[in-house]
């Protein structure tokens, strides 16, 4: 086959319920793509047997590949293996090999594996296991013939997004390769934004977001950031990073202004960080309001030393406090004011032995919106660099509750960033 495509089914009544977040269709649709392969359909399907039967007769019919997650556990509703079965008209049979994986998983507990656990060692006909490390469901890789000649491939794997994903780049992503581009490569690269809304970088990138475009770009957005996902198929490693160095020279061309860093998981936070390491200088943070996500998220880097610590602070006159020295109201005396807020700040500065302070005045109250959009609020961003100068700036920042008080703090980390790029030049 020169060109898959693909079917993801997402197996549970908690996702039918909207219990819980059906999290790993979406990871596995990015995955997919990296590879090469079309997601045509999601389906999500509740624990009936009949259901899941009919969810897979017809994704073997539509789709070259099906991916499903979920219902391989013990239990009386992890039907997946007979949902297969009945699907492809085989029978169940017990595979030794896997009957011994669980049983050692148990062993290593110290526990005695219950019998309910042997109906995970139980395949349909024709299908082999897919190993997984981490726990005692192994997956099911079964390959079903269809009435034009072609052959559709069946890939169940556990609903625990850790043991999927492993089990997935493991032996799944492999298996698709081969059967995808045989003697082909594929390598990926993933660029970081933020500054814009989705719209607006999709109208910068033009025909770059093409799904003809080889190599492809994909567009995903997460609580503000845009991540761009470069993947190049080619004959040779070689000739994949040429593509995809070629690329990247042109998203920087017409978005540089808002590219921060690369990789899936790299975030602001990570970049400034790696440029006060660089400098041997040291960051606080003051959060003022209903939230502090800066502290929350840099006090997830670890033990940095580059971080001085934070401050989460009701509002102005708690920083007053701390910092003892009076802020007089803004009405008073705006030339006042703006002195005394900023001796405030080079207060802390010095307190933290410190070299530069991002400060956020104020993040809203979100209880009073009940989950509606949010009007666009003064937000007011500070940053203070070793010398004691403060630059500012003003904005206006609304939109769903879910979002705004992120989007906040990125817009510090942007401030913040180039603040300290403007440094490096003085």
């Amino acid at each position: 086959m020169s060109h898959l495509n693909a079917e993801i089914i997402a197996i549970g009544d908690e996702m039918i319920s909207g219990a819980r977040i059906d999290t790993n269709t979406a990871w596995l649709s990015r995955r997919l793509a990296e590879l090469g392969v079309d997601v045509h359909f999601h389906s999500t399907v509740g624990d009936t047997l009949s259901h899941n039967t009919d969810a897979f007769r017809i994704a073997v019919r539509r789709a070259d590949i099906v991916v499903a997650t979920g219902g391989l556990g013990p239990t009386r509703d992890d039907l997946t293996r007979e949902a297969i079965a009945e699907a492809l008209g085989r029978p169940l049979q017990l595979d030794e090999a896997s009957l011994k994986h669980i049983e050692s998983m148990f062993a290593v507990r110290g526990r005695e594996m219950p019998q309910r656990n042997r109906s995970q060692a139980m395949f349909p006909l024709g299908a082999s296991a897919i190993p997984n490390p981490q726990g005692t469901a192994p997956g099911v890789d079964a390959p079903s013939p269809r009435e034009d000649g072609t052959e559709s491939r069946i890939f169940a794997l556990p609903g625990v997004p850790d043991e999927m994903k492993t089990m997935f780049d493991a032996s799944v992503a492999p298996a698709i390769l081969s059967l995808n581009h045989a003697g082909r490569h594929i390598r990926h690269s993933v660029m970081k934004f933020f500054g814009v809304g989705e719209s607006d970088m999709e109208e910068r990138l033009g025909d770059m977001i093409d799904r003809e475009r080889q190599p492809r770009v994909g567009i995903t957005v997460s609580s503000a950031t845009i991540s761009l996902r470069i993947s190049a198929m080619g004959e040779t490693v070689a000739q994949c990073e040429e593509m995809i160095a070629s690329t990247r020279k042109e998203i920087l061309d017409r978005v540089g202004d808002l590219y921060f860093g690369d990789g899936e998981t790299f975030e602001q936070q990570h970049a400034v960080e790696a440029i006060l390491r660089e400098r041997e200088q040291r960051l606080v943070v003051i959060e003022l309001g209903n939230a502090a996500p800066l502290g929350d998220w840099l006090a997830a880097l670890g033990d940095s030393p580059v971080i001085a610590g934070g401050l989460s602070l009701a509002n102005l006159g708690e920083l007053s406090r701390f910092a003892r020295e009076p802020i007089p109201p803004a009405s008073d005396d705006t030339d006042d004011f703006a002195e005394r807020y900023n001796a405030c700040l080079r207060v802390v500065r010095e307190r933290f032995h410190a070299d530069w302070i991002v400060m956020v005045d104020a993040y809203p109250d979100l209880t009073i919106h009940e989950g509606s959009v949010l009007p666009a609020s003064p937000v007011t961003i500070h940053v203070c660099d070793p010398r004691g100068n403060v630059a500012t700036q003003h904005k206006r920042i609304g939109g769903h509750p879910s979002i705004v008080h992120p989007r906040i703090a990125k817009a510090a980390l942007m401030f913040l960033r180039s603040e300290l790029k403007a440094a490096a030049k003085s």
